[in-house]
């Protein structure tokens, strides 16, 4: 039976030590967060599951949060209480952040009134919950690092995850040539859905010569890497001249051959959204929230989970077989 929280309280995901997920527990009784002047208090329904959270959760990732700590930055919700000097909400609003203070795998999350959009009715909370990181990731790597231009091909290598659909929808919608790779006959129909115009099976052992006939002498001018510790060294053999790898994840150490990148004058580019500037999150907020309008913005939410599963999503975002979608937590 599910107690109600006396008020004043919330269950929220907290990591007291760093290591496996099962280090995730949730904890009842936990004081629900005030907001500071220019903060937002949030009801959440939703909140976004990604990969970089296990790697911080794993201590192993460059960025060490203080302990204990909860995580989760991508939550959808509703306004349950604002700061003084907050204008643009108010109790009652649907609104999704791009981060969050006190953290997301909980029942209430602060965040920064600067980090909190509003969510069209267009979308629900999962939707909301799937727009953060994804959306901003793959905006940052095509346009402020990877320089993409309308009619450059783009592939996106992993194309069925939060970040790969955010890419094929984002690229599509700015006139790109979008081709994506996924590994299950559910996440190839997926990635055709989110704008790919074509889509191949990086489980075939012979995938990469079906890429390199499809495009023929010219490659692709951008490779949108999420699993650069396996494809790196493929990625720089299909590419175009002045082609840009842009690494968006990876999960280890990978030997590549140098030569590769001198005979096509080939760049290797890593991305991270941590490192954006206020003004290049504007930029993106400002792209996204009119991809909303626009209606192609839509995010496709996969496997979702109660804060009582957070150690089976964090197992399973990192070892499921084959991405289908963004993966939720919903309190």
């Amino acid at each position: 039976v599910s107690m109600a929280a006396p008020r004043g309280t919330m269950r929220a995901v907290r990591v007291l030590r760093f290591g496996g997920p099962e280090v995730l527990t949730l904890q009842p009784g936990v004081p629900v967060p005030e907001p500071g002047d220019s903060q937002v208090l949030i009801k959440v329904h939703a909140c976004g599951v990604n990969p970089v959270e296990t790697y911080i959760r794993s201590g192993s990732y460059a960025r060490r949060p203080a302990l204990p700590y909860t995580p989760g930055t991508d939550v959808a919700g509703v306004v349950e209480g604002v700061g003084e000097h907050v204008a643009a909400f108010k109790k009652g609003d649907r609104v999704f952040t791009t981060d969050t203070i006190s953290g997301g795998y909980a029942d209430y999350a602060v965040a920064a009134a600067d980090r909190v959009f509003p969510l069209s009715d267009k979308l629900d909370f999962r939707q909301g919950a799937a727009i953060g990181i994804p959306y901003f990731t793959a905006y940052r790597a095509l346009f402020q690092k990877g320089r993409a231009k309308a009619g450059e091909r783009v592939l996106v290598h992993g194309a069925s995850g939060g970040v790969g659909i955010a890419t094929c929808q984002i690229a599509r919608a700015y006139g790109l040539k979008v081709l994506g790779t996924a590994g299950t006959e559910e996440g190839m129909n997926m990635v055709l859905r989110s704008g790919a115009h074509q889509v191949f099976n990086h489980r075939e052992a012979n995938y990469l010569d079906k890429i390199k006939e499809y495009t023929g002498t010219e490659g692709v001018d951008i490779i949108v890497e999420m699993l650069s510790n396996i494809n790196l060294a493929a990625d720089l053999q299909l590419l175009s001249c002045g082609g840009r790898v842009m690494v968006v994840g990876c999960r280890g150490p990978v030997e590549i051959n140098p030569r590769d990148t001198m005979s096509k004058e080939s760049s290797i580019i890593g991305v991270s959204l941590f490192l954006a500037t206020e003004e290049e999150r504007r930029e993106c907020a400002t792209a996204l929230l009119d991809g909303i309008e626009a209606g192609w913005l839509k995010p496709m939410v996969g496997s979702e989970y109660p804060l009582e599963k957070a150690v089976q999503a964090h197992e399973d975002i990192i070892h499921s077989a084959g991405a289908r979608g963004k993966m939720v937590l919903v309190p």
